[in-house]
């Protein structure tokens, strides 16, 4: 596939290489892709696990339990809501007998389920759970900013024409779709938004206030970054009339700023009130030996 993005002309091809199996299997760059980031998200986890006070062959129960989950809930998630698409089977769900495999994630379907599993998983190896939280929502940043380069490849998950004459990519793909001109790199705002904002956290990650903050702070985060570049894409998963990952980014933008806010008040309005009451006892105390004397 010839592709052309700020200028520069590349050949793409989705399949890596093929191993030599009955008909031949394909192995396709995204899979590459998402394995990577996963693989680089768990190295992350393992060398700061001590640090969020994790125990790391817990921390690999958890993960293991949950990374299929997820898989699925990803598939799920992105066949309830695909407007262009059904499925008649359940072998389709999982794309036996298709060409494409098993194609058509979401990722918002991806980090619910991985949320819901290994907040489950945590109770089960008693491992605190806003701890584990926070170590899980730096590992999705890794892994969504190396994951969305397969977009890029497959040329997929594009935004509208950007109407400059040098911002932006061209493919065939794009072309179908929105006609000729260059077209928003949606895959490659997201990659760069996930990419600072790891930074950011990890950064932040080593004076946290308290236990959460981190996944919250991702929530915010990413929420606000994806609520409007999901705006930009042609291919949004729908819910009638709405773009389904705009609702959530924004709830879960809401969720993140919210909850960051109430704590971190309510840490101040605790510390205020301990240092008025030392100084109050302490006071009280000079007071009286002042009388007495």
């Amino acid at each position: 596939m010839e592709v052309t993005i700020f200028g520069i002309h590349l050949t793409l091809n989705p399949i890596a290489f093929t191993i030599p199996i009955g008909d031949g299997w394909n192995v396709y760059w995204y899979g590459i892709l998402i394995a990577t980031g996963f693989l680089l998200a768990i190295i992350y986890g393992l060398k700061n696990a001590k640090r969020f006070e994790i125990n790391i062959d817990r921390m690999l129960d958890v993960v293991l339990v949950t990374t299929p989950v997820a898989i699925l809930c990803a598939r799920a998630y992105y066949v309830i809501f695909d407007p262009n698409g059904s499925i008649s089977s359940f072998g389709e769900f999982f794309g036996f007998g298709d060409s494409s495999g098993f194609a058509g994630l979401a990722i918002y379907g991806g980090v619910i389920g991985a949320a819901i599993c290994g907040v489950l998983m945590c109770k089960l190896r008693k491992i605190n759970v806003p701890d584990m939280l926070d170590l899980a929502a730096l590992g999705f940043l890794i892994g969504q900013s190396v994951g969305r380069w397969g977009n890029f490849i497959n040329q997929e998950a594009f935004g509208t024409l950007t109407g400059s004459t040098w911002w932006g990519m061209e493919s065939v793909n794009t072309n179908a779709v929105c006609g000729e001109g260059l077209v928003h790199p949606c895959f490659l705002y997201e990659s760069v938004w996930c990419a600072v904002g790891f930074v950011l956290l990890h950064i932040l990650s080593k004076k946290r206030h308290f236990s959460g903050e981190i996944a919250l702070h991702y929530c915010a985060w990413y929420g606000l970054g994806r609520m409007f570049i999901e705006m930009l894409r042609t291919d949004s998963l729908m819910l009638g009339p709405f773009r389904v990952s705009v609702l959530v980014s924004f709830a879960l933008c809401a969720l993140g700023v919210t909850l960051i806010a109430v704590i971190r008040n309510r840490q101040k309005t605790a510390v205020s009130d301990a240092t008025y009451f030392s100084q109050f006892v302490e006071n009280e105390e000079e007071t009286k030996e002042e009388t007495e004397e």
